[in-house]
């Protein structure tokens, strides 16, 4: 029998096989993910809930199966903590719905239970996803698995840190101005954010919102490639739905790359530019690259005003019938859009049509773009919030993210790698950035940045 170990270390497409091969059992494969989880998770805090009996229970169906139910038959998942699961508690990370268990899943979920996938459990993230640390009152903080004392991130800081110390190989997120991207590059895993739409979210109470995504976190690419494959598709309630990805994986032998540091007005800190600058280097190697960037002014005041408009139509009444239950947090990001206007609404989305037309015609030069997945390095998970970088204040708890937003702002298809990093270098990792729909094309290129430059990740050593 394959070692609980080994099993651990195997890819969730590398699970799939040994199972369809009849190397490992479902039930195996459940029973290695729950020791892990056991063995670590006392110190990491990766999940809010485990349900072991359910994991059990649904590797038995798979095992008595006649055949593979998917291409995800028998491999271990976590799903975020945001996102509603069938019999299963779904908190969002507050102490308000900490019995809270919906009777339908999400079509994400549905979708991913249809392929096979097992659901181990729920995995942490701030109180409805608002916060820079992966923490809240239910649970955490969530500790980055490469130094226990730094955070790993927000808001899948759970799932990133469940895929690094390989307690499930593969774990769902969201990402609203970044949320699987930073703590993938904060954790030194893959994810993709992918085209609104991708991913249909047909119970989005406003429909033509494409600013939040699901996504994923894995080891590899092809991992990423496998989960989006059985969760895109075609749904009529979802105005965004795009169907499935397309299979058009054409590059150029040497793609045309633009690379930024920081789309000219995110604020980057010198050392994250330092490494940047080195990955971009490597890049070299097997694309051409040139130093471009779309038009980003007024992108980040964009961002704000959207993003706080959102949060205010969906917690308002939340905030005024029991705000004294609410984190600090949670009452400030909701407080934020209570005064906007219409005119400051459309203005913004003008801006936003700016910047998104600006992005298409940089396309039209490049394959990809390429920056930074985060502006900073992690920091102690005391440290509740990210108010300066290199010395200069910023002027609101979410700019720091303005390296990753922009992309949300605009709905380009993002895939992140790890980069390569020394003994004692903490990790790090770049976004890839393709125009709309081409998430196979930013795959087919993630693959040639693995196995040829060495843009992987790299385990963490567990005690």
């Amino acid at each position: 029998m394959t070692s609980d170990r080994s099993i651990c270390d195997l890819t969730a497409m590398g699970l799939a096989r040994a199972i369809a091969r009849g190397e490992v059992s479902s039930r195996e494969a459940v029973e290695a993910h729950l020791a892990r989880i056991a063995d670590h998770d006392t110190q990491l805090a990766a999940f809010v809930t485990v349900d072991a009996d359910g994991a059990r229970r649904a590797a038995q169906i798979c095992d008595a199966a006649s055949a593979p139910i998917g291409p995800l038959h028998g491999v271990p998942i976590g799903i975020k903590d945001l996102t509603d699961t069938a019999g299963l508690a779904t908190t969002y990370g507050s102490v308000l719905f900490r019995d809270h268990v919906p009777h339908e899943d999400d079509l994400v979920v549905a979708r991913l239970r249809r392929a096979g996938a097992i659901i181990l459990g729920k995995t942490n993230t701030p109180e409805f996803g608002f916060g820079a640390v992966c923490t809240n009152r239910l649970r955490g903080p969530t500790r980055n698995p490469f130094d226990r004392a730094l955070t790993s991130g927000g808001s899948s800081g759970g799932s990133a840190v469940a895929v690094a110390a390989g307690m499930v190989p593969l774990a769902h997120g969201t990402d609203f101005g970044g949320s699987v991207r930073t703590p993938a590059s904060f954790c030194d895993v893959a994810s993709i954010r992918p085209t609104p739409g991708r991913i249909p979210s047909p119970r989005r109470p406003l429909g033509w919102d494409m600013l939040a995504t699901h996504g994923f976190l894995a080891r590899g690419v092809d991992d990423l490639e496998l989960a989006l494959s059985v969760c895109a598709g075609g749904e009529a309630n979802d105005p965004l739905s795009l169907g499935s990805a397309g299979d058009d994986r054409s590059i150029a032998e040497r793609p045309r790359i633009a690379v930024t540091p920081d789309f000219g007005v995110a604020p980057v800190a010198r050392e994250v530019r330092a490494r940047f600058g080195a990955a971009y280097e490597a890049l070299a190697r097997v694309a051409d690259v040139v130093p471009s960037s779309p038009d980003c002014g007024g992108a980040i005041e964009t961002f704000r005003t959207l993003r706080a408009a959102h949060i205010a139509s969906s917690y308002g009444e939340l905030l005024r019938t029991r705000r004294a239950e609410l984190t600090p947090t949670v009452i400030w990001n909701i407080e934020a859009g209570a005064n906007l206007s219409a005119q400051d609404y459309l203005n913004a989305e003008r801006r936003r049509t700016a910047i998104y037309r600006s992005f298409r015609e940089l396309f039209s030069r490049a394959d990809f773009l390429v920056a930074p997945a985060a502006s900073v390095f992690p920091w102690p998970n005391e440290i509740s919030d990210v108010t300066a970088i290199d010395e200069a204040a910023l002027e609101t708890p979410i700019d720091y993210l303005a390296v990753t937003f922009i992309v949300s702002l605009v709905g380009f298809p993002v895939l992140t790698l790890p980069v390569p990093r020394g003994e004692n270098e903490l990790p790090f990792g770049i976004q890839i950035i393709a125009p709309p729909g081409c998430e196979s094309r930013l795959f087919a290129f993630g693959r040639i940045l693995e196995n040829e430059l060495g843009f992987s990740h790299r385990r963490p050593q567990l005690p």
